[in-house]
């Protein structure tokens, strides 16, 4: 498994079309390039970043500002910023106005600026090197750009003949970096500290896991990957970054639910908190590039006690076909004393396997949302090949209400549960029970024996149907809530089991 730090940088696209080959071709002039660390207006940075799309970024800068009304600009803010979550703090002044300029300089805005101005043209004879330049009106730029050079009109077209674009000027209101810009009243004049504080989009992390499992000696090793991204617009030079996992309201978290975890954890992980959410802190300043994609391990653990678990839901008197394929999934536990020793936060579990050289091959994935350290998790990676379930409806009859009544000591609750009561206050109402017996056939293909967890779904039926009974099963069943029974059945190695358990019902 790899150690450290990976990170993938990728770089944003064009625009599309002729306007894309213009991208390239536009005078050096006017091309701008991300500030070195030295040349940004960034001060002393802090970014605490949520689990999807949001960022609390605070920027505390030095700033000479005079006596009386100022117009101050803030470039190297983020260019997705939220501007009315703005926080402005400067002693001695009293903010007045702000704006948030976004419109960036870009050839294609320099093309849309120009529409209705006067061009220079350089083109280049591939043959021979000469250039020679015409003055051209920007007419459009709608679908492409369409110009006119005295009395002709012409297209620009995206066909990689060396030609230039030379403006004047630059247009108006475009700006090179995302610019804050404020308008404040100062008491008085001199340096003092300015703190910005703001939330942001385009900045987000998630949580990837790599789990190695031996089946042989019934363990995972576990690594776990913060994956950060920034699509904010902006570089983030030398920031403290703080990662919280939660969905705190106003952000949007993936939730994946609970379907993983089968028993939710009461232990307190090692980690600082900020009121209910977890925090995970990145070592040291980092710098957060635009388009970038940066993963730091937070988690590296070995021997992890799990096992292989066979299963497959059967709903309310179902009749397969078919005979269909159990899941296989991957049981293990974040305690500490036998497991991970961490909360989990929300995210991908990719699981792998040794092939006979030794090998890593992957065998399957499952997502988890934020789990509490101590939780039982069972993670499904697919389907099994050679065990397979087919569940039949062996027989359905209706019995009599003295027959009901003689099989009450196999209710599956206490009849003094506030639910069961009230159906049984029903009874008179509803004088139509049933008999219904369920055959279950596992087959097991494998050279060694398996035991696959067969659960009945559909056993709730409201207010009126909680007064159910099992008066047989061939294997003593585990009730999971009102809707579920689970079988732990073994199965031979190259053979198969029927069971079959008998249910009496209301409907």
């Amino acid at each position: 498994m790899a150690r450290g730090i990976n990170s993938r940088i990728g770089l944003a696209g064009g625009a599309a079309g002729a306007i894309s080959a213009l991208a390239l071709l536009t005078s050096a002039a006017f091309a701008q390039s991300v500030p070195a660390p030295d040349d940004t207006e960034q001060g002393d940075l802090s970014v605490t970043i949520y689990n999807s799309d949001l960022a609390l970024v605070q920027d505390v800068r030095q700033l000479d500002i005079a006596n009386g009304e100022n117009r101050i600009e803030f470039p190297d803010v983020s260019a997705r910023i939220r501007p009315e979550t703005l926080s402005f703090f400067a002693p001695g002044t009293t903010i007045v106005e702000q704006n948030f300029d976004y419109d960036l300089l870009t050839p294609t805005k320099m093309m849309e600026k120009a529409i209705g101005q006067t061009v220079t043209l350089l083109r280049t004879n591939p043959a021979t090197g000469a250039e020679t330049r015409e003055r051209a009106k920007v007419l459009s730029t709608a679908g492409g750009v369409v110009i006119q050079i005295g009395d002709r009109i012409e297209v620009l077209r995206d066909d990689g003949l060396p030609v230039r674009v030379i403006f004047d000027r630059v247009p108006p209101n475009l700006r090179a970096r995302p610019t804050l810009s404020v308008t404040l009243d100062s008491e008085r004049a001199g340096t003092r500290p300015v703190s910005l504080r703001y939330l942001s989009s385009g900045l987000g992390w998630k949580s990837d896991y790599v789990a190695l499992y031996n089946e042989k000696d019934n363990s995972i090793d576990m690594q776990g990957w913060v994956t950060l991204t920034n699509n904010s617009g902006t570089t983030f030079y030398k920031a403290d970054t703080l990662l919280v996992a939660g969905n705190p309201n106003g952000s949007r978290g993936r939730n994946f639910g609970n379907r993983g975890m089968t028993r939710a954890g009461t232990e307190s992980a090692d980690r600082e908190r900020l009121g209910d959410f977890y925090l995970y802190p990145i070592s040291g300043r980092t710098t957060i590039a635009n388009a970038q994609t940066k993963q730091v391990s937070f988690l590296d653990v070995q021997g992890v006690p799990a096992k292989k678990i066979y299963s497959i839901g059967v709903n309310w008197r179902q009749n397969d076909d078919t005979p269909r394929n159990v899941a296989s999934a991957i049981s293990f536990s974040s305690s500490r004393d036998q497991g991970l020793g961490d909360a989990l936060p929300a995210g991908t579990v990719r699981f792998y396997q040794r092939d006979s050289q030794g090998s890593p091959q992957f065998i399957g994935e499952n997502s988890i949302n934020h789990t509490p350290m101590g939780s039982e998790l069972s993670l499904e990676t697919g389907n099994a090949f050679d065990i397979l379930v087919q569940s039949e409806v062996e027989s359905r009859e209706r019995i009599t209400q003295q027959e009901w009544v003689k099989s009450e000591r196999f209710r599956v609750y206490d009849k003094g549960d506030e639910l069961v009561a009230r159906g049984e206050s029903e009874r008179s109402k509803n004088t139509t029970f049933y008999r219904t017996t369920m055959r279950y056939t596992i087959t097991n293909a494998k050279s060694e024996p398996v035991d696959v967890e067969l659960t009945q779904n559909g056993l709730n039926r409201y207010w009126w149907g909680y007064d159910y009974r099992v008066v047989s099963e061939d294997i003593v069943g585990e009730q999971l809530n009102y809707d579920r029974r689970k079988y732990t059945v073994p199965v031979p190695a190259e053979g198969k089991r029927v069971i079959r358990v008998t249910y009496e019902t209301r409907w």
